[in-house]
């Protein structure tokens, strides 16, 4: 990756991104320096222009910022980093330097998907997401089956946190189901935004 740090005296502004809920986290500023520390360690450090030194998201306080990605600008002078935040990010101890919330629980499904996809690359040895792959798309397909039979009882005669608990082991077994025929939830997302009319 070719950044231009010339254009802006030496820095280049980093913008953090939640690499699950998609919110902003904070921006920060680095310099050539910087930048190939995060790239190494693979957690975020900046150039601090108060303290004229290099400082690593989380030195002091453990809230690290572990990366994810990172892609710059259309003009090379800028640089978005994905993270996975350890702890709040803002000194304040807010979540984000702006004061939101970063939670979006639906971008959860998203981060289940890429770890059901790792699973299916790598089959660890005791794993259950595993298990379901050794024994084939037969066994995968009745458990989705199994599970929206338990959902449908407990959402007639059950209670609501039953049903959300047999809900949730239905659309895990689901992912699983379309992770072993190569599609992902959001094949399933862009299906029903097609057929969405307002």
């Amino acid at each position: 990756m070719k950044l231009d740090f010339a254009k802006g005296n030496g820095l280049i502004p980093a913008i953090i991104q939640d690499a699950v809920t998609n919110k902003v986290l904070m921006l920060g500023y680095m310099n050539e320096e910087a930048y190939e520390k995060t790239v190494t360690t693979k957690q975020v450090t900046f150039f601090s222009r108060t303290k004229n030194r290099l400082w690593t998201k989380g030195e002091e306080s453990g809230n690290f910022l572990n990366v994810v990605s990172m892609a710059p600008d259309c003009d090379n002078d800028t640089l978005l980093i994905k993270v996975h935040p350890v702890g709040p990010v803002c000194h304040t101890g807010d979540d984000t330097c702006w004061g939101e919330t970063n939670s979006n629980d639906i971008q959860f499904l998203a981060y289940l998907q890429d770890f059901i996809d790792k699973r299916k690359k790598e089959m660890p040895e005791g794993s259950y997401t595993t298990s379901l792959f050794n024994k084939g798309i037969n066994r995968m397909a009745q458990k989705v089956g199994e599970e929206a039979v338990e959902t449908v009882i407990e959402a007639t005669n059950g209670t609501d946190d039953r049903m959300i608990y047999e809900a949730s082991d239905l659309i895990y077994h689901l992912i699983v189901l379309l992770t072993s025929k190569g599609y992902r939830i959001e094949d399933l997302a862009n299906e029903l935004k097609k057929r969405h009319k307002e």
